[in-house]
């Protein structure tokens, strides 16, 4: 068995900004770059070493080209399940994380 075959939901390819706060420490919020998305769980590119386990909360912005409306934000909280060290660039990381609940926030 692959590891395809694990997963829970199918992952979307997209390159979506994501910002990102630390509940363990905050003020370290950063944006970066999904690398694929599913309705349980994103992947995203990090410069920091993050352990697994890490709680996150996050906002994705889903644009216009994919909504067919206006651009839609999703406030994710989740934790971290895997991290992938990027060969031969010891300062980029790919980390798998858990969206274990979420809610759509409304522009005001």
């Amino acid at each position: 068995m692959n590891a395809s075959d694990k997963r829970r939901a199918r992952r979307f390819p997209m390159t979506l900004p994501v910002a990102v706060k630390f509940e363990e420490t905050p003020g370290h919020d950063r944006t970066v770059h999904t690398r694929n998305v599913s309705s349980s769980g994103v992947y995203f590119e990090f410069s920091s070493p993050l352990n697994i386990g890490t709680p996150l909360e996050f906002v994705l912005t889903l644009p216009e080209q994919i909504t067919k409306g206006s651009a839609v934000r999703i406030k994710c909280v989740g934790k971290v399940v895997r991290v992938d060290h990027a060969r031969g660039n010891g300062d980029s990381l790919s980390v798998a994380a858990t969206i274990e609940r979420y809610e759509f926030l409304r522009e005001t």
